[in-house]
This record gives structure tokens, C-alpha cells and sequence, in this order.
């Protein structure tokens, strides 16, 4: 049985990729930050890493370095909502065997990661984009606010799954709201892109389509107030039809 570490700070997306990944089945060891991983790494043999692109003390880029500095030669896979292909070839170039656009359905998130530890990661051509992959560049207005069918594709069809990862992405969301707007109110552009880096993937996980395009617009444009207007309008559409 592998045993992987997986490196995310989100709680919905750490849920779901950590539910994925063990049922391989595999053994997963999670660290939330740059901070963190290390230790984790360095005192256990691990079959591959699973590391978020973004985190709150850093970026995977930097994590990786950190551990490849430290004599570990374990094959990478970095998991990013960015979709740009830039973002996608600069994990590549970074040292980043696969490099997987977020949100993407649990089969294809353990194909990569079989691929990952079954084969040479050189000779692991990259997984197909998500059915999902343009659902931000949508207008927020004209989108829906909850797509049960990419939920459901998300997590395999189970409903029940489904329903809990709803659940917990929606506890987090007026945390994730009120920071986000303290970072407009201080002009924190970084911040911002950031904060809505981490909610897009979340977004996708669960179908919430409304909100992945006013984050998606609001990430573009952060010193836009129609946009942050938008923004907060689909927060609290997708809470109402929650």
C-alpha cells in the first residue's frame, strides 16, 4: 500500500482529495502549510507528494525546493485551481512531475497519482483537463448556483459524499467571505487573489458554478467594486439555495 503526503491548507479540497487518495487504498499523511510538510516528510518514506501550489506560508514551488534541499528525491504531483497554462508549465519546470488543475473528479486524482507511483514520472503524460475546466469563465449571472451533476461526478456518484463535502464547504464559506472582504477594505490585492485562489478549487468540488464565476471575475479584478459586488451577491445566493 503507498503512502502519500498530501500538502493543503482548504478544508474542502483537503477533504476530498484526502478521501480520494485513500481509497486506492493508500496511507495519507497530511500537512496544512510549507511549515509543516517537512518534518512529516523527513520522518517518513513516502511514495509520492501531493502539494498544493498555494499555501498560507508559501508557495509548493518554495516547499518543494525546501525538500528537495533537505535530500529527498520523492516524485511530486502539484495541485493548483489555476487553470492558466503558464501556472500549469511553471510547476512542470519547477520540479513538479504532474502538475493537476483543481476542481477534478476522484478517478482522474488517483489515475495521477497511480501514474505517479506506478511509473517513471517523466514517462506520466498529463491527465485530461476537467469536464468542468471553463465553468468560471461563465458570466456569474447566467450561471447556476448549485450543479448537482458535477458534484455528484466529483466524488463518484455518491450522494452521500456529495452532501458532506457541501456541508463543510459551506461552514467555511463566511469565514472565507469575511476575509476576503477585510482584504479589499485594506486594499490587499495579494490577499485577495490569494483567499480566492483557495475558495475556486472548493468551488469546484462541490458544483457551487455561481460563485466559482464571481470568484473567478473578482480574482481578475480585484480593485473592481462591481466585481466584489458580484462576488457577494452569488456568496449569498449559494448559501440561500444551500
Amino acid at each position: 500500500m503507498p503512502r502519500l503526503l498530501l500538502v493543503e491548507d482548504d478544508p474542502t479540497s483537503r477533504s476530498f482529495l484526502l478521501d480520494a487518495a485513500a481509497a486506492l487504498p493508500a496511507e495519507v499523511d497530511v500537512a496544512g502549510t510549507v511549515a509543516d510538510a517537512p518534518a512529516l516528510a523527513a520522518a517518513d518514506a513516502h511514495d509520492a507528494w501531493l502539494i498544493d501550489a498555494n499555501l498560507p506560508d508559501g508557495s509548493g514551488i518554495e516547499l518543494l525546493a525546501r525538500l528537495r534541499a533537505l535530500g529527498l528525491g520523492t516524485p511530486a504531483l502539484a495541485h493548483t485551481a489555476a487553470r492558466e497554462r503558464e501556472s500549469l508549465d511553471a510547476l512542470r519546470a519547477a520540479g513538479f512531475a504532474i502538475a493537476l488543475s483543481k476542481p477534478l473528479s476522484a478517478a482522474d486524482w488517483r489515475a495521477a497519482i497511480r501514474g505517479l507511483v506506478e511509473t517513471r514520472p517523466a514517462a506520466t503524460p498529463p491527465p485530461p483537463p476537467p469536464a468542468d475546466a471553463g465553468m468560471e469563465m461563465a458570466a456569474p449571472g447566467r450561471a447556476p448556483v448549485w450543479n448537482a451533476r458535477a458534484a455528484l461526478a466529483a466524488v463518484g456518484g455518491n450522494a452521500a459524499n456529495a452532501d458532506a463535502l457541501r456541508g463543510l464547504f459551506l461552514g467555511e464559506l463566511p469565514q472565507a467571505r469575511d476575509g476576503i472582504v477585510l482584504a479589499a477594505r485594506r486594499g490587499d490585492a495579494a490577499a485577495m487573489r490569494g483567499l480566492l485562489h483557495k475558495l475556486r478549487a472548493g468551488c469546484g468540488f462541490v458544483g457551487a458554478d455561481r460563485l466559482c464565476a464571481a470568484a473567478a471575475g473578482l480574482h481578475a479584478s480585484p480593485d473592481s467594486d462591481a466585481a466584489l459586488h458580484r462576488f457577494l451577491a452569488a456568496i449569498d445566493a449559494t448559501l440561500a439555495a444551500a
